[in-house]
């Protein structure tokens, strides 16, 4: 893991708090999980000499490392930690119906 993962994850939460207002926090956090998900596809593309020069879906499976993806996978997990555990999500219910008994 390198910092560029902790910096999407960071991005990526900011992203999601500014979304939230308008779409909730789980659309928030998948809308911005599909652009890095959709940067690492293009790199990818890119990689093997183009859009125009590979097939549709040759971004989607190859060149694909630990590295790429943990490029979306850190905003990923960041964005589902953070929406599990607002108010209002499954988790805060659960906890707060604990603390009542």
């Amino acid at each position: 893991m390198n910092i560029t993962h902790l910096e999407h994850a960071v991005i990526a939460l900011i992203f999601q708090a500014l979304l939230w207002p308008f779409v909730g926090r789980w659309v928030a956090g998948s809308l911005i999980v599909a652009v890095f998900l959709g940067r690492e596809i293009a790199q990818h593309e890119y990689a093997g000499g183009g859009a125009n020069q590979v097939g549709y879906f040759y971004g989607l499976f190859n060149h694909w490392s630990l590295d790429s993806f943990l490029d979306f996978t850190a905003p990923a997990l960041a964005c589902a930690c953070v929406a599990s555990i607002m108010p209002g999500s499954w988790l805060w219910k659960y906890i707060k119906a604990r603390r009542q008994k």
